[in-house]
């Protein structure tokens, strides 16, 4: 089969302007809950894109681990997205619920979750998870698989003689939103886009063409 004779028609759906939330994050939520509700596939997925040293665009799928007052997720801050975050603390995110025929894009500002706030969710992760985050140089070139389950080993038996805590290259972003897109699969290729953009303070909502 041709690439360009793969398509589908969306139809499942509708998306009316007058029926959505003033608030973009309170929106998102209901979408979010929407989605685990419909159990589609890793409804938290998100790609983040950020920028490199160079301006180009760079992109990875991350988790959503939060949505109150922005988009939170957890990283090494010495990865190559941790990096270009810090250097330049724009990006965007791009949401996929397929089974619900619908697509969230987000872009903002990026700043560092407090310490706390990344402690309280380091220290709920499964201890596994704990203890791979002072193993991995993120991003990193590595010689080869072993020199991981070296470093695992050498971890697992550091803190079977010291308590687990979160290391200091490890911890959380926030994007703030300045925008947000929501986008609702019709037919004929006509889809309901509804974008949302801050204006000092106010969220003002219009109907974008397909």
């Amino acid at each position: 089969m041709k690439l360009a004779d793969i398509r589908k028609e969306y139809s499942s759906k509708t998306l009316d302007i007058k029926g959505m939330k003033t608030d973009p994050l309170e929106q998102f939520k209901l979408w979010l809950s929407e989605a685990i509700t419909a159990q589609a596939n890793e409804p938290t997925a998100m790609h983040l894109s950020t920028v490199d040293a160079d301006m180009k665009p760079d992109g990875r799928i991350v988790l959503l681990k939060g949505v109150e007052e922005g988009f939170v997720f957890f990283t090494n801050y010495s990865s190559t997205k941790g990096k270009q975050l810090e250097k330049h603390p724009v990006a965007s995110l791009t949401f996929f619920w397929p089974e619900l025929e619908r697509q969230v894009r987000i872009a903002g500002r990026v700043e560092r979750v407090g310490g706390a706030e990344s402690d309280e969710y380091y220290l709920s992760r499964p201890r596994e998870s704990q203890v791979g985050a002072w193993v991995s140089p993120q991003s990193q070139v590595i010689p080869d698989r072993a020199y991981l389950e070296e470093k695992l080993a050498e971890a697992v038996k550091r803190f079977k003689e010291e308590p687990l805590k979160r290391p200091n290259h490890w911890g959380g972003f926030r994007l703030v939103p300045e925008s947000l897109e929501f986008w609702q699969g019709r037919p004929a290729r006509l889809h309901d886009r509804i974008r949302y953009q801050l204006f000092e303070r106010t969220w003002k909502m219009d109907r974008l063409a397909p």
